[in-house]
């Protein structure tokens, strides 16, 4: 019997979430087919199979799910709604109906595992989600146990290596299960906080190669991934009323923390046309910034995004760093 091939789109949760997918599913004995990273034949496809108000990440999800659906068994698409300990904070609607979306667009897709992740459903969420998962695939229930154990510690440790070593999500995972060292920064003059949506910023060719071209112009560039979670909490006092989407919140903790931070010399949010959650962060971020006299940049990307045009503004927002640096001696 051919081994059983599941494909995980590198986008949206892949970021955050792939070590513990890759190795529950490898446990269970199947192959993890990735996507390839986003190009423009997939940018085109997602937008050719989406509805056309819909935001660029959820565009580029259908792209990657159409690279995938003639390669693999199943598609992983699962249907993230709370992961928080406060049940009030959800995902965003894109991603709670993320499974019946691409079902409803493509056409001749392989069979979807889609899981719904609530934490609102008890404490074992997450076991009852895999439990469901095996189920599907046929698998005993003590190789179930056994691959869930494994897959939530390969997680806490993937955390953990991020907080530690101070890697963004894709320098972990390399860390996890290529290199399994950090390797080392080029030297750098300034320090910026790079804050956003992971499957935005991380997206080398939706950010226009952000990460980058930042790191190639002596910038060390610092995200919410590398602060501890319960770190970021403490700043949700800050808002007097706490925002409905996890995402959204992490990055305005992250905003807070590193306006905290004497190190940090500036803050870039990354921001995605024609989504709402992210209107209301920009503009709560930019307002925080500008309270402080902090320098603050915008980015906003979409499908038409050109690597120019974001080069030309991050180019003039270090010029200016540097420069009020050198004036304040």
């Amino acid at each position: 019997m051919s081994q059983v091939i599941v494909g995980f789109p590198t986008t949206l949760t892949y970021y955050l979430h792939y070590p513990m997918w890759k190795v529950f599913f490898s446990e269970l004995g199947c192959k993890v087919e990735t996507s390839p990273m986003t190009n423009k034949k997939i940018l085109d496809e997602g937008v050719k199979e989406t509805v056309t108000d819909a935001c660029v990440p959820i565009k580029l999800y259908h792209g990657h799910a159409v690279a995938l659906k003639d390669k693999v068994d199943y598609l992983f698409i699962p249907r993230m709604v709370n992961v928080d300990s406060d049940k009030n904070i959800t995902f965003c609607p894109k991603f709670l109906g993320l499974p019946d979306m691409i079902k409803a667009s493509i056409p001749n897709l392989p069979k979807i595992i889609s899981p719904s992740l609530d934490r609102k459903s008890g404490h074992y969420y997450l076991y009852k989600a895999c439990r469901e998962i095996g189920r599907q695939l046929e698998k005993p229930a003590s190789l179930i146990f056994r691959a869930y154990r494994r897959a939530v510690s390969i997680q806490k440790k993937f955390e953990k290596i991020m907080v530690q070593n101070k890697l963004n999500p894709v320098e972990g995972i390399d860390y996890l299960f290529n290199s399994g060292s950090c390797s080392e920064r080029p030297d750098a003059d300034l320090n910026i906080a790079v804050l956003g949506y992971p499957y935005q910023i991380y997206d080398p060719y939706i950010s226009a190669n952000l990460m980058s071209w930042l790191e190639n112009h002596k910038v060390r560039t610092w995200t919410m991934e590398m602060v501890d979670y319960s770190q970021l909490q403490k700043y949700s006092g800050k808002l007097k009323k706490k925002l409905f989407w996890h995402f959204s919140n992490k990055v305005v903790w992250a905003c807070y923390h590193y306006l905290d931070q004497p190190h940090i010399d500036g803050i870039i949010h990354v921001t995605a046309f024609s989504c709402g959650p992210d209107a209301m962060v920009d503009k709560l971020v930019e307002l925080e910034c500008k309270q402080r006299n902090f320098p603050f940049l915008s980015l906003m990307i979409d499908e038409q995004t050109g690597e120019g045009g974001v080069t030309t503004r991050l180019e003039a927002f270090t010029d200016m760093i540097r420069y009020r640096r050198e004036q304040q001696g």
